[in-house]
């Protein structure tokens, strides 16, 4: 893929307490002391284009790409630059490296963040990461290699799409961490994989992998790690060729249809819908069909 650009939100560096490891294959209940190159590295939110699809990477690979404050704070400015980019027709949340989609949010920031009269403004950024996702006005897909846990299984299941290598782990541990999980949150993962399963994941806080994912359709598609990059980036590329107004007017429909019927904006999706059939790219795709090539869709 060209590379078009490239954004770095940059995090203030603070001073870090000791972190949980996370592993693909033991619980996150060992005690782990950082070392000095550990503690002098910090997290960022990186954003790029590729193409017509824009690339969110969460970077802190030190742990596993865990979301700390300000990485939660950036999320939703950059969801809304490419949400504003009429180049930008699809987004991929993926992680830095092999180990880690994102394995939850930073512990290490929890005693000072999450406690007494900080505790609010660290749920209102996560909310707000978690929203900023949910409701893209782009098709939105989760590129989850390795570790997806906690946070991270939240902010996966908050994306339309979801493809996972054969290496993948999942978890959500509030349980072991004797966290409350929010409402709405629980409320996603009713909707996306049942009440069951559901129960079983906060229930249990179970490790598991892509078979079972794939099973209570938490993803779509499991690939070997060989082929892993090569097959999402296709995937996401094959939707960013397609035509961005029939795009819109599908990811509209589809918010209106998780909201209550008495909030939906019925008017909006039909005018988006409309607006497909009254737009150049209707004619192009047309012609496109009749001379048996592939459109170029301009998105008017």
């Amino acid at each position: 893929m060209v590379r078009a650009g490239h954004n770095v939100y940059p995090v203030v560096r603070r001073t870090l307490v000791p972190f949980r490891d996370l592993t693909v294959t033991s619980l996150p209940h060992e005690e782990k002391t950082m070392s000095s190159s550990d503690s002098d590295s910090v997290g960022v939110l990186r954003h790029d284009k590729q193409g017509h699809v824009g690339v969110v990477t969460f970077d802190n690979p030190t742990k596993f790409n865990a979301v700390n404050y300000d990485m939660w704070c950036a999320l939703p400015r950059v969801m809304a630059e490419f949400a504003a980019d009429p180049d930008i027709r699809v987004v991929m949340l993926t992680g830095a490296g092999l180990k880690a989609f994102v394995s939850g949010a930073d512990i290490s920031q929890f005693k000072d963040r999450r406690e007494g009269n900080a505790a609010e403004a660290y749920n209102q950024a996560t909310a707000a990461g978690y929203a900023a996702v949910l409701n893209c006005p782009k098709p939105t897909v989760a590129k989850i290699r390795g570790i997806c846990m906690g946070g991270g299984l939240g902010l996966a299941l908050n994306c339309d799409i979801r493809i996972c290598s054969d290496d993948a782990r999942f978890r959500m541990p509030a349980a072991r961490l004797g966290l409350g999980y929010a409402f709405e949150g629980i409320q996603r993962f009713v909707d996306v994989l049942g009440m069951a399963n559901t129960a079983d994941l906060f229930f249990s806080a179970r490790i598991f992998g892509g078979a079972d994912a794939l099973q209570m359709g938490l993803v779509k598609q499991v690939i070997g790690v060989q082929n892993f990059d090569a097959e999402v980036d296709a995937y996401v590329q094959m939707i960013g060729e397609n035509a961005p107004l029939t795009l819109a007017a599908a990811k509209r429909c589809l918010l209106e249809i998780s909201k209550n019927p008495d909030q939906r904006d019925l008017a909006l999706a039909r005018s988006l819908v409309q607006a497909c059939f009254a737009s150049r790219d209707y004619q192009e795709g047309r012609e496109a069909f009749a001379q048996k090539r592939t459109p170029q869709f301009q998105g008017r």
